[in-house]
Parts: C-alpha cells; sequence; structure tokens
C-alpha cells in the first residue's frame, strides 16, 4: 500500500530556505486569531493602497501561486515537471462585474489553453464562471427569477464567453475543469457546464464540471448526470472536491432560514466523497474522474480501485489533483508511484487573487487540521535533513 509518510520524496523540491519558509506560513495560518487579523489587516493594507503587496507576494502568494501572468508560472512548471507532476493554470480571479473584467478573464482563459497545446506539462485548464458572468444573474438564474431584457442579453453574453472558451479547448484538445461555487450559484453552473458537454464531449471528454461532495445532494446529482450522458450521447467529465465554502454555506443557510445544503458532519462528506469516486470508477468508460483531495485516504482509495479495475496507473482519464503549496505528501508520492498527478496553478494579480489566498488562510486555520499536518511533515523532514547533516 502506498505510503505518504515518505517526506524525501514530498518535499523533494524544496530547499531548505523554501521549507523554513512554509513552516513560517503555515505556523502563522495556524494561529486563528492571527490569521483572521491578518487576512483583515492585508485586504485593508490593498485597500488603502499601502505597500504590503512585495511582504504578500513574497510569502502566501509565493507558496500558492504561480504568478501574476502566465509566463511567470513558467518557472513554477518546469520545477514540477521535474518530478512528473502537471500543472492546471487557474486564472484565479472572480466576483467581477465590468464586461472588461470578464472579457479580460476570457482572454486569459483563451491563453491559458494556448499555453497547454505547447507540451503535456499543463494538461487541463479551470474556469470559474463568476469571472464570465456577474454573480447576481447567476443566482437568479438559479433562484428561477425572471430577468429583465437586459439582463437576459447579459447572461446570454456571459454564456457565450464560456462557449468560446470551450471551443478553443475542444479545437485544442485541451480538457477544461469548470469549478463549482457557492450553492446559490450553482444551478446555473451546472446548467451552463451541461450544455457544454452535451456540445463538446461527443468524441470525448473535454468540458468537466466540479462537484463539491460536501453537499448532500451531488452523489446524486453525479448519477443523474451519469444517466443523461448515456440517453444524450456525450461523454461526462467530473471533478469531485470535498468543497470551499462551508462556513459561508452554513452561515446563508441560518440567516435565511433554509436547510443547510451541506453534510452535518465530515464523516457523511468523506463516506459521499469516496462513493463519489468509486460511481465514476465504475464507469471509467464514459466517464473521466479528476480527484480533487487533500485526503490520505481517499487518495488511498482510488489507488486501490485502479488497481481492482487492473487499469494502468496512467490512465489518461484518471487524475489525482491538489492545490499548488498543500498536500505535497500527497502529490509526490502519487507521482512517484506513477500514477497521473497536477496541481492547480493560480495565477494573476495579487489584488485580484486575494479571495483565493483568504480561503486557503481559512481552509488551513485549524491547527488541528490542514496546518497541522503540514506542520508535522515539513517539521519532520527539516529535522530528516539536519540529522543527515
Amino acid at each position: 500500500m502506498l505510503s505518504f509518510e515518505n517526506t524525501q520524496v514530498a518535499f523533494a523540491n524544496k530547499s531548505d530556505k523554501d521549507l523554513k519558509k512554509a513552516n513560517f506560513i503555515f505556523s502563522i495560518l495556524g494561529i486563528p486569531w492571527l490569521n483572521i487579523l491578518g487576512t483583515k489587516l492585508t485586504t485593508l493594507a490593498l485597500f488603502l493602497r499601502l505597500p504590503v503587496k512585495g511582504i504578500i507576494k513574497f510569502t502566501v502568494f509565493d507558496h500558492f501561486c504561480g504568478g501574476e501572468s502566465i509566463e511567470e508560472c513558467e518557472t513554477r512548471i518546469q520545477e514540477l515537471a521535474k518530478y512528473n507532476v502537471k500543472t492546471i493554470l487557474d486564472y484565479s480571479v472572480e466576483g467581477k462585474q465590468s464586461d472588461e473584467d470578464f472579457d479580460r478573464c476570457l482572454g486569459m482563459a483563451v491563453s491559458s489553453i494556448e499555453r497547454a497545446k505547447l507540451d503535456d506539462n499543463v494538461p487541463c485548464c479551470v474556469i470559474k464562471l463568476t469571472g464570465l458572468i456577474p454573480f447576481n444573474l447567476l443566482e437568479k438564474v438559479t433562484a428561477k427569477q425572471t430577468l429583465s431584457d437586459e439582463e437576459n442579453t447579459e447572461f446570454l453574453k456571459g454564456r457565450n464567453r464560456v462557449d468560446i472558451i470551450c471551443q478553443n479547448a475542444y479545437n485544442a484538445g485541451i480538457p477544461l475543469m469548470i469549478d463549482a461555487e457557492e450553492s446559490w450559484i450553482q444551478d446555473a453552473i451546472d446548467d451552463i457546464a451541461l450544455l457544454m458537454m452535451f456540445r463538446y464531449n461527443k468524441e470525448k471528454t473535454i468540458v468537466y464540471n466540479t462537484a463539491q461532495m460536501y453537499r448532500h445532494d451531488r452523489l446524486e446529482y453525479i448519477k443523474k448526470l451519469y444517466i443523461q450522458c448515456l440517453e444524450e450521447d456525450f461523454y461526462l467529465g467530473m471533478k469531485l472536491v470535498r468543497g470551499a465554502y462551508m462556513e459561508k454555506e452554513r452561515e446563508r443557510a441560518l440567516k435565511m432560514g433554509y436547510p443547510s445544503p451541506i453534510h452535518a458532519d465530515k464523516e457523511a462528506t468523506d463516506r459521499d466523497y469516496d462513493l463519489g469516486v468509486s460511481f465514476c470508477m465504475d464507469s471509467y468508460q464514459r466517464i473521466a474522474l479528476c480527484a480533487g483531495t487533500h485526503n490520505e485516504k481517499s487518495s488511498s482509495h482510488l489507488c486501490q480501485l485502479i488497481e481492482e479495475k487492473g487499469l494502468s496507473k496512467d490512465t489518461p482519464s484518471i487524475y489525482f489533483s491538489q492545490l499548488l503549496g498543500m498536500s505535497d505528501h500527497i502529490s509526490y508520492n502519487l507521482s512517484k508511484a506513477g500514477y497521473n498527478v497536477s496541481k492547480y496553478v493560480p495565477y494573476g494579480p495579487v489584488n485580484d487573487v486575494m479571495p483565493y489566498l483568504i480561503r486557503r488562510a481559512e481552509e488551513n486555520s485549524s491547527i488541528a487540521g490542514q496546518t497541522g499536518r503540514e506542520l508535522r511533515l515539513i517539521q519532520k523532514e527539516l529535522e530528516r535533513r539536519k540529522a543527515m547533516n
């Protein structure tokens, strides 16, 4: 059975200086009050245009992001490629409201696809629909509210941006993943993703949708989508993640008086995640799977399913994926063992990727959870190297 405890493999790409910086970053993230204060002060400082960009770029931005442009990501792409870890380019700008911003996101998505065409080190790309369509329109469509003529025009314009990107991905033969977002805009995203899969997945999987398995309805959603892909004759692409908006989801449900869409506990989320992976693997001829997970048990579960079905570890339609700067012990040990592994590599202007960085900070705020694990492994490797000298 594959072990994820080999820190020599996990941190082979990091110098002692890199490890010490990572240790400092996760130590700060692991102190909840300091984490909260730091994110608020950083946001305020950027708003006031105080000279903090350099500090942010050297620390958390450098750890969790590839750069401010595709060109700046090149060094990271090549670093990962040395260890057979692939890059998913993610222009991580969201929540914009002007046509100019939306068209910029469209252009960057197409540029990411153009970069992916150059070599196998960038096997696919990703888009977030709130970077292309106004949030409030996605919300109204999900709520089945009637759009005004002007709103309908804006929504169709946004959907057309998504179509242009998918058409470019199809022409280039580069898979494209559509990220999941908040539940109150997700139905609109699901409908657009379905339309794009129907259009562009007739011969093979190009477009993927994402299911956040902390939602109690997502396992059933995947099963219904599979039936639909059989009936309407297209290939299904699914990226499975646990989810990134848990606190926001629960708070909104409580405030607005509707049942929370999120599972009551982590055990239920873990169960549905693994059941979702098993379902996709049972139909691997028709479903391409990207397992976006920072969980060792879920990673081992997929390894076991690949072996049980007699599939090659590098079957093209099965990928493991983790975020840049997190869970290197999973990514690099899987890659060393011969599996397809990718890292989400976000890029974009420092100010614009702050929502992404704040989510990473919130995600790592529990010393007993993600941060505690990252720190333990980093310190274990630092101690190993010290003993070797």
